[in-house]
């Protein structure tokens, strides 16, 4: 059989547009992240090996905290959290948002206050709810009819948990169909378009032991579009308008979630930030004006777009296949460590570093050591031909989504976290062992 071999491939010279800003090219191929060669950090910590670019995030804490003026920017802990992360974030002035007892226990013992706290959760389990309560949260986000009596028996008596309305407000936005939250017949949410919504705002304010604060909506994630947050801020202050016409009652808040959107790749769209703040404050102060409401305080919840752009992944290379239709580069992680290509279809731009090549570039499909079809971490991307393995590959915008979704699948332990400023790097979480795995199963 003859082997047709692929089509040589242009590759970008010097296009660190989707790294960390901090991204430095040395000589023969290094590249370097908060003053810290990636080469050098896997060696010393192996890999895969997760680089977090504390500058960057906290530079992106303030760029937020300085967008919405007299705001409240609470970073969404289910991108990415560990006890460093919620350190730095408290030290920038933002609250959390935090899904789950775990993730909430984690952020309190830190020492980040829970007044500046928020619980999410389509289906909070009494451990979570006993968590909230016991640690003080600030808001626990109502998302379910349900919820609205058992958070209210669950209240010491002559106490009043403060909570916000998770409202559907039927508008679809985002970058996959699995991650749009803001349309009808999800999960989350209560219905503006069916009443849910009006009925519950009704049972909350008829629980002495609860007070209502505010609405909350989130509309899907990786949204790179302003015009979908207008549209919820014309719709959530309509519903203001109502409860505060039907019960007397004017809600103070108007949180309106997260979801902005990064770019993973050179050229892919992300949201702008500065038109976002500037053009919902606008629309906000028209539509209460319109409604004869004072204008609610704002709050908004980013996660991937905080610490995502300030991450990176670094992998070596274990084997390279080519066939006539493909050329395959498997590398030692894979869908354990980041399963977004797998579940979303995610695009990634791996390079290359650790040495320099002059080899022309081909098409390749960069794979995991996974024992699935699905395995994918980037395809058609151009590495030089001459890849090889023991050579190491760099993902950039790996910061969210990746540690947070990982899992032990085939046994293989989760990566590390290292995290890189001014020239030196520190361990925030270290490499999960086959020790540890073991120690966990206790029955024979």
């Amino acid at each position: 059989m003859t082997v047709t071999p692929l089509p040589p491939v242009a590759v970008p010279a010097g296009d660190l547009s989707v790294w960390p800003a901090s991204t430095e090219e040395r000589p023969h191929g290094r590249l370097s992240v908060g003053g810290v060669p990636l080469d050098e950090l896997a060696e010393s910590h192996g890999t895969p090996v997760y680089v977090l670019d504390e500058a960057e995030v906290r530079a992106r804490c303030r760029t937020y905290r300085d967008a919405f003026p007299g705001a409240d920017v609470h970073y969404a802990a289910k991108a990415f959290l560990c006890r460093a992360l919620a350190h730095w974030v408290e030290e920038e002035g933002l609250g959390l948002d935090v899904c789950s007892a775990g993730e909430l226990e984690l952020a309190v013992t830190t020492g980040f206050p829970p007044e500046r706290i928020l619980l999410h959760g389509n289906a909070k389990s009494p451990e979570d709810l006993r968590a909230a309560l016991r640690l003080g949260v600030g808001r626990i986000v109502i998302d379910s009819p349900a919820e609205i009596a058992r958070i209210a028996a669950a209240v010491g008596p002559g106490e009043r948990q403060r909570v916000v309305l998770r409202v559907t407000p039927g508008i679809s936005a985002g970058g996959h169909a699995k991650i749009r939250t803001g349309s009808d017949d999800q999960k989350f949410g209560l219905s503006l378009r069916d009443g849910h919504a009006q009925h519950a705002i009704t049972r909350v304010l008829g629980q002495p032991r609860l007070r209502l604060t505010g609405l909350h909506c989130h509309l899907g994630s990786q949204i790179t579009d302003v015009k979908p947050y207008l549209v919820a801020v014309r719709r959530l202050v309509g519903l203001m308008a109502r409860t505060r016409d039907a019960h007397g009652v004017v809600l103070s808040e108007l949180d309106l979630g997260g979801g902005h959107g990064i770019a993973y790749r050179p050229g892919d769209p992300a949201l702008d930030l500065t038109a976002l703040a500037r053009r919902v404050r606008s629309e906000l102060a028209e539509s209460c004006a319109g409604a004869g409401l004072p204008v609610p305080r704002l709050i908004v919840e980013p996660g991937r777009a905080v610490t995502g752009p300030a991450g990176v992944v670094v992998y070596r290379v274990l084997a390279v296949k080519a066939t006539p239709e493909r050329f395959f580069v498997a590398v030692d992680g894979g869908m354990s460590d980041n399963p977004r290509p797998a579940l979303y279809g995610v695009r990634y731009a791996p390079r290359l570093i650790g040495r320099r090549s002059d080899a022309e570039a081909r098409r390749a499909t960069v794979v995991g050591r996974h024992c699935e079809a699905g395995d994918v971490l980037a395809e058609d991307v151009p590495l030089p031909a001459d890849v090889h393995p023991g050579d190491l590959l760099a993902v950039p915008a790996a910061g969210a989504y990746h540690l947070s979704m990982a899992s032990t699948y085939n046994l293989v332990g989760r990566p590390p976290v290292v995290a890189v400023a001014a020239g030196t790097s520190r361990l925030l979480v270290r490499r999960e062992t086959q020790a540890d795995l073991r120690a966990r199963d206790v029955g024979l």
